[in-house]
């Protein structure tokens, strides 16, 4: 197979699914918090991502999964690093520097601009729509199912029978949200990386009463 080997051919597919599946995701949310929820359609979506309508089709069944399939990636993502930190480090250092590198790389410049106050006005409408909290709570069992392998995996436990790495798992989740969901509506524009680093710090220490 020109010097490939079956098991990197199978990887690259897999890779290449990955990055169209995040491609059709990030450019639904980009058009549904550009345009307005009901004002973005499956076609736009796969035009904006220079796919045809029968591609998208092959991994979403409409605009709400297509959105939350972020979610879940980012999770496999947060796994991935979490599986690449040094094995001697705390977890809980790993498991920061592993949000971070997924949740801080997306923060957006000029927070305090009125374009971005408009963009996150925007966004926290787009996340009220019903059809996509569905969506985004299956996601969530997604994410928490790679999380807690990747912690089993760190912590030589069992994520089918252990109750710590779906405990950590579930935290990991919780504390992410919370810190964007801080960060969406403050008054006043804040660092989402500070908020997670704050968060997660509270959660190693055993959150301690402030």
């Amino acid at each position: 197979m020109n010097g490939v080997t079956v098991e990197e051919a199978t990887g690259l597919r897999e890779r290449k699914k990955r990055e169209t599946r995040l491609a059709l995701s990030r450019a639904a949310i980009r058009l549904s918090i550009e345009r307005g929820w009901d004002n973005v359609t499956v076609e736009a979506i796969a035009a904006e991502a220079n796919v045809s309508v029968r591609t998208f089709r092959n991994y979403f069944a409409n605009k709400a999964e297509a959105i939350a399939a972020s979610h879940a990636e980012r999770a496999l993502r947060i796994a991935d690093e979490l599986r690449a930190r040094p094995s001697d480090e705390p977890l809980w250092d790993s498991i920061v520097d592993a949000v971070l590198a997924q949740f801080a790389a997306g923060e957006r410049a000029g927070a305090d601009s009125e374009a971005e106050r408009r963009w996150r006005d925007a966004l926290r409408l787009m996340l009220a729509e019903p059809a996509l909290q569905g969506e985004v709570a299956k996601a969530n069992a997604v994410a928490q199912s790679a999380l807690a392998a990747a912690v089993a995996e760190r912590t030589g436990t069992d994520a089918s029978r252990d109750v710590y790495p779906q405990l950590v798992a579930a935290v990991i989740g919780a504390g992410s949200a919370v810190a964007v969901e801080h960060c969406l509506r403050a008054e006043e524009p804040v660092s989402l990386a500070r908020v997670l680093r704050d968060v997660f710090e509270c959660l190693a220490a055993g959150l301690p009463v402030p």
